[in-house]
């Protein structure tokens, strides 16, 4: 029997977080530092190499999406531009190398459109100020059905509820 006073219903929040181990790294800049010109519209433009580590049990796939926050100008955003978007990575690769195209990707994996509106990866080119690079790297607990040259948003909703563990790395850039 339930007493007089109010009855209280919690109800934990689960949030994906960091597991145990799962990191994102890149030899060619370290966390929260400059990405070198060669993987920028100013340079050769190709994507940087990219290692992960000890994605959670069950994980069956993975996603990359890499963003820009601060866009178009640091001290006024307005929109989060979408650089690269990746999904269907077989947690087993461990890498993707710089310059990787879509043919040299591990089997299955698949690319969506990045808001150049073309597939693969399009560097930082920030018209002003220094911007923030998110590397974002998720654990997911599915094999994603093909979604087509999906965008970021619609990557996004296609992952909402299958994110084990999420895994990071910012860099920055300014021309």
């Amino acid at each position: 029997m339930i007493g007089a006073g109010p009855l209280v219903l919690l109800i934990a929040m689960v949030t994906p977080s960091a597991a145990p181990g799962f990191a994102l790294t890149s030899s060619a800049f370290a966390a929260g530092q400059p990405i070198p010109k060669t993987y920028t519209c100013g340079g050769e433009n190709l994507s940087p190499p990219l290692s992960w580590t000890a994605p959670p049990d069950g994980t069956k796939s993975l996603a990359l999406i890499v963003d820009d926050p601060d866009a178009p100008d640091p001290a006024a955003p307005r929109t989060v531009f979408a650089h690269w978007v990746l999904y269907n990575l077989p947690p087993s690769a461990g890498s993707l190398p710089a310059g990787v195209a879509l043919s040299a990707m591990p089997s299955g994996s698949r690319e969506g459109t990045n808001d150049y509106r073309r597939t693969g990866y399009g560097g930082p080119c920030p018209p002003i100020g220094r911007h923030r690079y998110f590397f974002k790297l998720f654990a997911l607990d599915v094999l994603l059905p093909s979604l087509g040259a999906a965008g970021k948003v619609e990557l996004e909703q296609a992952i909402e509820k299958h994110i084990l563990a999420k895994a990071e790395l910012v860099g920055t850039y300014q021309k």
